[in-house]
């Protein structure tokens, strides 16, 4: 079955085309636009583990090594779709215009992470897994009852395509045709758990085949062929054809949060022959024509300053409030969550003292 579900690609480890019908479709706006949001996203990622070492910043999740799973992506949305993240996807967030700010804040445990910009359609990353799926569905349905062109993206990993929410999201959107692109980043393992014993299958694109939507597999460390391929999907959704699944193959570079050692359960010499998607791309801007040293440069320092600038408004916030994992869920607090409210600050004062 793998043999059905070829991974696609665009550019090879060595930044050269290897599909040359895209070489007229690829530009400098493009090239720049993919370089400076990729930059800016991994400075962003270093920065928070930093600040989470430092104690300035909670429990964190890295993303690195899937930046141009997420730029690419994040590039091909229209300003009024749905973007649907998981807790690992700020970079595609961030790309598609969230605050970075409050991105920040998230991970400090305020709530004010969880707003996005006004007129900005971002869900709350979710961080029970594959829950967001028929939340994006429902989404979608929505603009297509409503007559719009708007489609939304839905992001989750290889581990989500074990829960039920997986299936019960493409079902849906398969029998109603629901604009919506089903965007997985297969970075090979759900925390720990390797893809071998997460699924028997040999690929997560062919799991389309029970749902009759198309499905493919893309090196989703090939910031192009990523690019086009989203396109293509969402061409497909607003066309009223409905949903795509996308199993987008890239590789964690890191932990899996900031809590975990990932050389516990995976060989340190895994993962070492896979090139940085943004290698790739400085690569084929060296090869193609499209390095300019001050222009590099240029983009280091803005996205430096930018990100120095939202830490630095992040931690003129308040210390996030407690009380806020027992407010904002109901409309009238609940006698039982009212007791462990209780029960949980008596508890604290005793461990005070």
């Amino acid at each position: 079955m793998e043999s059905d579900f070829p991974i696609k690609r665009i550019i090879d480890n060595d930044g050269l085309l290897v599909d040359k019908s895209f070489e007229k479709k690829i530009d400098e706006k493009l090239v720049k636009d993919l370089y400076y949001n990729m930059v800016r996203i991994r400075t962003f990622d270093r920065k928070a583990i930093h600040l989470q070492r430092q104690g300035r910043l909670g429990t964190y999740a890295p993303f690195e090594g899937q930046e141009a799973a997420q730029v690419g992506s994040a590039l091909a949305l229209k300003p009024d779709d749905w973007v649907f993240p998981t807790y690992r996807d700020h970079g595609a967030t961030l790309t598609f215009g969230a605050d970075m700010v409050r991105a920040y804040l998230y991970w400090n445990g305020r709530v004010e992470g969880c707003v996005p910009p006004e007129g900005k359609n971002i869900f709350p990353p979710a961080v029970p897994i594959a829950t967001q799926l028929p939340h994006a569905v429902g989404a979608a349905w929505a603009e297509k009852r409503k007559g719009t062109k708007n489609a939304a993206i839905v992001y989750f990993g290889d581990g989500a395509t074990s829960e039920g929410d997986f299936h019960e999201g493409l079902n849906f959107a398969s029998v109603f045709k629901v604009p919506v692109v089903f965007f997985n980043q297969n970075n090979g393992y759900a925390i720990s758990v390797p893809i071998e014993k997460q699924m028997n299958s040999a690929t997560i694109a062919q799991k389309s085949i029970a749902y009759d939507m198309p499905g493919i597999r893309i090196d989703g460390n090939d910031c192009f062929v990523v690019y086009f391929e989203t396109i293509k999907a969402f061409e497909t959704a607003r066309s009223g054809q409905g949903p795509t699944l996308i199993e987008a193959v890239t590789w964690r570079i890191g932990a899996h949060t900031t809590a975990d050692d990932p050389t516990k359960y995976r060989p340190k010499e895994q993962g070492a022959n896979i090139v940085d998607p943004l290698v790739r791309l400085e690569r084929f801007m060296k090869n193609y024509g499209y390095w300019d040293e001050q222009s590099i440069e240029d983009t280091h320092n803005k996205t430096t300053s930018e990100i120095d600038a939202a830490v630095d408004e992040m931690e003129r916030f308040p210390a996030s409030n407690v009380e806020d994992i027992f407010n904002h869920v109901y409309e009238k607090t609940p006698a039982h969550l009212i007791n462990q409210k209780k029960m949980y600050f008596k508890h604290l004062k005793w461990i005070v003292r």
